[in-house]
C-alpha cells in the first residue's frame, strides 16, 4: 500500500526552482536592473547565514531540506545574476539614448518572425526583429538586441524570417518592458532585403502551398485551417478571431501544445503500427517536432509550445505524472534561461499553467468521474476542458477583462474534431509540398470537422451572456478566481450540485427564447 501511495506521489522538487527562476527573471525584467542585482546579493547573503548557522550550531550533518533551500538560494542568485546582466546591457543600449530622443536612423535588422498584420491600424503590420547595424553619418555600431518595427504592408507583409533588410525610421521607446530595446516606425519599404536561409524559404514554400491548397474550402474555413496546423492566420477573417476569442477557442487559432501533442501522438501511433522500435519511434517523433517548428516558425512561442506539448505527451504516453511535473518544470527553467521576455509574457503562463492542469488536476478528477460510473471517454474529455478553464480563466480574465461564459462547453463540442483537423491538415501540408492538386483533394476531408469548429464559434458566440466583462488586472483575476473555487467547493457536496444544476436549467430556460432571435441575423 505504502509503495502504492508513493508510486502516485508527485515529484515536485524542481518546481519551486522553476518557481524562482521565473519569479527572478521576471522581476527584473519590470523592475530594472537595480531590483535584480538587490535579489542577488539578499540571496547570496540569505545562503551565507544559512550556512554559518549550521556551522554555529555544531552540527555537521546536512539534512534534506537544508540542502535543498541552499540550493534553491544560490539558483536563485544565478537566475537573478543571468538576468540583471541581460537588463543592465538593454539599459545602456544605444538604441535607448536615440528612442528617448525620438531619432530617425537607419538600421540593418534580420526579420525574427513573419510580419503580423494591425487591424487597428489600417494597413499596417508589425515585424519582430533583431538588431544587426546602427548606421550613423561618421559610424557604423555592431549591435544585437530584439526591436519592434512598424511598417506599412508594401513591401514588408512578405519578408520571411531570417532576412536581413535596411530600413529607415523614427525610433521610439518599447511599448512593453520585455527586453525590447525600441519600437520603430518606417514609412515605406525597406531600401534593401536579403536572401532568406533556405530553411525558412522551404517553409514559406510550404505554407504558401498549403494556403493554396486550402483556398478551395469556403472563406472562414479555409482561413481557419492554416491557423490550426502551423498557427497561420494571416487569412482568418476578423470575424471568426472575434467568435473564437468569445467561445474560448482562441488556443485553436495559434501554435499551441496541444497541436504539437496530436502530431507527435499520430507520429507515435504510426511508429507502433509499422512494428518500428522504440529508437526508431524516438527519431521520427524528433523529426516531426523539428519539422513543425521550422514550419511554424522557430520563435519563443512556438518553442514553448513544442516543450508543453512534448510534456503533455510524456505524460500521456507513460501514463505518470511523476515524470511530466519534473519535465515541465525543466522545460519551464530552459526556456527561461533562452528566452528570459517569456518570464513576462501572458501566452507563457497560459501555456504552463494550463499545461501542469493536464498533467496535475484532470487525472484526479477523472479518477473520481470514473468512480462515479463515467465511461471514461467522457471523463477525460470533461476533466481536461474544465481543468484547463478553472486554471486559465483568471489570467484570461486579467489579461483582456473577459470571461468566457461558454468556453467549456465550446471546447467540449469541439474536441471530437480537434485531433482530425490537426492530423488531416498536416498530411495536406505534407502532399502540397509534393503537389498542390492533390493537396485540393486531400484537403476536402477537413471542410466538415471546420465547418463543425466555425459553426460552434459563430452560434456560441451569440449566446446573450456568452462574454462576461470583469475588471482587468489583479481584481478581475482574483474575483474570476474566488468564483472558480466557489464553484469547485459547491460541487463537492450533493446539495449545492442539485442547485447549481437548477440555475443552470433556469439560465437555459431564459436563454431560450432569446437565443434563436439573435441567430436570425445569421441565417
Amino acid at each position: 500500500m505504502r509503495s502504492e501511495r508513493e508510486s502516485h506521489r508527485l515529484d515536485v522538487r524542481l518546481v519551486p526552482f522553476a518557481a524562482a527562476c521565473w519569479a527572478t527573471t521576471g522581476s527584473g525584467i519590470l523592475w530594472g536592473s537595480r531590483t535584480a542585482w538587490w535579489v542577488v546579493g539578499g540571496a547570496f547573503l540569505l545562503a551565507v547565514a544559512l550556512v554559518a548557522a549550521s556551522i554555529r550550531s555544531g552540527d555537521s550533518r546536512w539534512t534534506a531540506h537544508r540542502t535543498t533551500a541552499l540550493a534553491l538560494l544560490l539558483f536563485g542568485c544565478a537566475c537573478s545574476t543571468a538576468v540583471a546582466v541581460r537588463v543592465q546591457a538593454a539599459e545602456t543600449h544605444p538604441m535607448v539614448n536615440l528612442a528617448s530622443n525620438g531619432a530617425w536612423v537607419t538600421l540593418v535588422v534580420e526579420i525574427a518572425d513573419d510580419p503580423q498584420k494591425l487591424a487597428s491600424f489600417g494597413r499596417r503590420v508589425r515585424v519582430d526583429a533583431h538588431l544587426r547595424e546602427i548606421r550613423k553619418p561618421t559610424e557604423t555600431v555592431h549591435a544585437s538586441g530584439s526591436i519592434i518595427v512598424l511598417a506599412p504592408s508594401g513591401g514588408w507583409s512578405g519578408l520571411l524570417p531570417g532576412q536581413q533588410v535596411v530600413l529607415r525610421g523614427q525610433v521610439s521607446p518599447p511599448m512593453h518592458r520585455d527586453l525590447t530595446l525600441a519600437t520603430v516606425r518606417v514609412s515605406g519599404p525597406p531600401s534593401k532585403v536579403g536572401p532568406a536561409p533556405p530553411h525558412q524559404r522551404w517553409a514559406g514554400t510550404l505554407r504558401a502551398r498549403f494556403t493554396a491548397a486550402a483556398a478551395v474550402l469556403p472563406p472562414d474555413e479555409a482561413g481557419l485551417l492554416p491557423g490550426l496546423v502551423v498557427g497561420d492566420t494571416s487569412s482568418l477573417s476578423a470575424e471568426v478571431k472575434d467568435d473564437f476569442t468569445t467561445t474560448g477557442l482562441t488556443h485553436l487559432t495559434a501554435v499551441s501544445g496541444a497541436n504539437v501533442s496530436i502530431l507527435l501522438g499520430a507520429v507515435l501511433l504510426l511508429v507502433r503500427a509499422l512494428g518500428l522500435g522504440p529508437r526508431a519511434g524516438a527519431v521520427l517523433a524528433a523529426g516531426a517536432l523539428v519539422a513543425f517548428v521550422v514550419v511554424a516558425r522557430p520563435s519563443p512561442s512556438v518553442l514553448r509550445a513544442a516543450a508543453m506539448g512534448s510534456v503533455a505527451l510524456l505524460a500521456l504516453v507513460s501514463g505518470r505524472r511523476k515524470q511530466a511535473v519534473p519535465a515541465l518544470a525543466a522545460g519551464v527553467i530552459l526556456l527561461l534561461m533562452c528566452f528570459p521576455a517569456l518570464a513576462v509574457d501572458f501566452g507563457f503562463l497560459l501555456s504552463v499553467t494550463a499545461t501542469a492542469a493536464l498533467i496535475v488536476v484532470a487525472p484526479v478528477w477523472v479518477d473520481l468521474l470514473v468512480g462515479r460510473r463515467w465511461p471514461r471517454a467522457a471523463a477525460e474529455m470533461v476533466a481536461v476542458a474544465v481543468a484547463a478553464f478553472a486554471v486559465t480563466a483568471p489570467i484570461v480574465a486579467a489579461m483582456t477583462g473577459t470571461v468566457s461564459a461558454v468556453s467549456v462547453g465550446a471546447n467540449l463540442l469541439v474536441a471530437p474534431v480537434i485531433g482530425i483537423v490537426t492530423v488531416l491538415g498536416a498530411v495536406t501540408a505534407l502532399v502540397s509540398a509534393i503537389s498542390v492538386p492533390v493537396a485540393e483533394v486531400t484537403v476536402r476531408l477537413t471542410q466538415w470537422p471546420l465547418w463543425w469548429l466555425v459553426t460552434v464559434a459563430d452560434q456560441g458566440s451569440r449566446i446573450p451572456g456568452a462574454s462576461i466583462p470583469v475588471p482587468p488586472g489583479p481584481v478581475g483575476a482574483l474575483s474570476v478566481l474566488a468564483c472558480t473555487v466557489l464553484i469547485g467547493v459547491a460541487l463537492r457536496v450533493r446539495r449545492f450540485r442539485l442547485l447549481l444544476f437548477g440555475a443552470a436549467v433556469g439560465l437555459a430556460l431564459l436563454w431560450a427564447p432569446v437565443w434563436p432571435s439573435s441567430l436570425a441575423g445569421a441565417v
